[in-house]
C-alpha cells in the first residue's frame, strides 16, 4: 500500500542561508560543518560559518552513512528532459541543495527517455562512487525503469513505478485541485468553469478529481457543461473560456489546470468586456515565474518540484545509509498562492472607494 505524505514549504533555515550570512559557497559551509579533513579554510572562513549558522539556529546533523570523506561520492540524477519546461531544473536544483548539506555531489544526465541511454549512463557509473540514482520525469506519470537502473539504489522524481516498489516523491495534483476549488468557492463563486490539461495524463486526471472532490464536499452538482478540454497551452485556455461564457448560465469563476491557459483565459474575458475577478475570478496551477505578472497577477498553485528534489535527496541518502525504511510514495503540497485574480468583489470595491475618496481629498 502507498504511504501519502503531504508536505509543506520549510520555514527552517537552509544552508544556502548559512552561506549567504557568511559570504561563501554551499559548498564551503558543508567542508566546515562536515569537519573534513584535509581542507584548507581560514581561521576567519570557519568562524564566520559557524557563527552564521549559530545566529540562524540552523540544525546540522551528521548521519552515520558511509560515504567518501574526500566529497568523490555523488547522486547521479537522470532526467528525461530538462528544456521544455522548468520542472526537471528546478528537482535537480532542489536535490542539490539537499545533498550539498551533506557534503555529496548531485550529476546531472539527460537520456530522453531512451533506455539505451539510461542503461549506458548506469554502465558508465560503475566505476565511480555513486550512492544512488535519481530518475525525473517532466510530466508526472508511469514509468518502466531499464533493468541496470532499476537493479540500483534509485528513487523516482515526479514518476513511479507500476507496482510502487521504488519510492517516488510526486505532487499532490488531486489535493491541489481541490484546494484550488474550494478556494473560489469560499469567495462566493458559486458557477466554477474548469479548463483541464491534456487528457490521458497524470495531473489532468488527478486535478480533475479534485476538483469534483471539492464541488461533492460542499454539497454542489458536478455540471459536465462548465468542464472543457484543454493542452495546457494559452490557446486552448482563450478558446475554452469563449466557450464557457457562451454558455446559458455561464461561470462566475474559472479555474484553469495550469498557467499558460490561465493567460489565454484572461485575454478571453478581456476580449468579452469582463473584468478579473469582479466579474469572473481565476485561478492557474503551477505558479510560473509569469503568474505575479499578469494582470491582475493570478491565484494559482505551485508546482513543488524544487521540494520533490529535496525529499527525493534526502530519501536516497537516509536509505543508502540504511537510517529508516522506504516510504512507497510521498505526495508534496500544492500551496496556493492568493493574488489579486481571486480577490473578493467587496474588498475591490473598498479599495476603489477608498483610491477615489483619496483623489477627491487631495484635490
Amino acid at each position: 500500500m502507498s504511504e501519502n505524505k503531504h508536505y509543506g514549504s520549510k520555514s527552517r533555515p537552509t544552508m544556502m542561508d548559512v552561506a549567504a550570512m557568511a559570504g561563501v559557497s554551499q559548498a564551503t559551509v558543508s567542508l566546515v560543518l562536515n569537519g573534513s579533513p584535509g581542507v584548507k579554510l581560514t581561521d576567519s572562513t570557519r568562524s564566520r560559518v559557524l557563527q552564521a549558522a549559530q545566529e540562524l539556529g540552523y540544525q546540522f546533523v551528521r548521519r552515520g552513512i558511509q560515504w567518501a570523506p574526500d566529497g568523490q561520492s555523488m547522486i547521479i540524477f537522470i532526467a528525461d528532459e530538462v528544456t521544455t519546461d522548468p520542472w526537471m531544473a528546478l528537482a535537480f536544483e532542489g536535490a542539490r541543495d539537499k545533498a550539498l548539506e551533506f557534503g555529496i555531489n548531485v550529476c546531472l544526465m539527460v537520456s530522453h527517455g531512451d533506455v539505451e541511454t539510461e542503461t549506458s549512463i548506469v554502465s558508465q557509473m560503475g566505476g565511480q562512487q555513486v550512492l544512488g540514482f535519481l530518475y525525473g520525469t517532466i510530466l508526472t506519470r508511469l514509468v518502466e525503469l531499464p533493468v541496470a537502473l532499476a537493479s540500483q539504489q534509485t528513487v523516482l522524481v515526479n514518476c513511479y513505478d507500476a507496482k510502487r516498489t521504488i519510492p517516488s516523491v510526486v505532487p499532490g495534483d488531486l489535493v491541489g485541485g481541490r484546494v484550488a476549488t474550494e478556494h473560489l468557492l469560499s469567495i462566493g463563486r458559486k458557477r466554477i468553469g474548469f479548463i483541464n490539461g491534456q487528457h490521458g495524463v497524470d495531473a489532468a486526471r488527478d486535478r480533475l478529481k479534485g476538483y469534483k472532490q471539492a464541488l461533492a464536499s460542499n454539497d454542489i452538482p458536478f455540471d459536465s457543461a462548465l468542464v472543457c478540454p484543454g493542452n495546457w497551452e494559452p490557446s486552448t485556455g482563450y478558446e475554452m473560456t469563449r466557450s464557457l461564457m457562451a454558455i446559458e448560465n455561464p461561470p462566475d469563476a474559472i479555474f484553469c489546470a495550469n498557467d499558460m491557459m490561465a493567460l489565454g483565459c484572461f485575454d478571453a474575458l478581456t476580449e468579452l468586456g469582463l473584468k478579473v475577478p469582479k466579474d469572473v475570478a481565476v485561478v492557474g496551477f503551477d505558479d510560473r515565474g509569469i503568474a505575479q505578472h499578469t494582470h491582475p497577477p493570478l491565484t494559482t498553485l505551485v508546482l513543488p518540484h524544487y521540494e520533490i528534489g529535496e525529499i527525493a535527496a534526502e530519501l536516497l541518502i537516509d536509505s543508502a545509509g540504511g537510517l529508516r525504511p522506504r516510504p512507497n510514495q510521498i505526495k508534496v503540497e500544492c500551496r496556493l498562492i492568493e493574488r489579486q485574480s481571486t480577490g473578493s468583489v467587496h474588498s475591490l470595491e473598498s479599495e476603489s472607494e477608498g483610491r477615489m475618496a483619496t483623489g477627491q481629498a487631495s484635490a
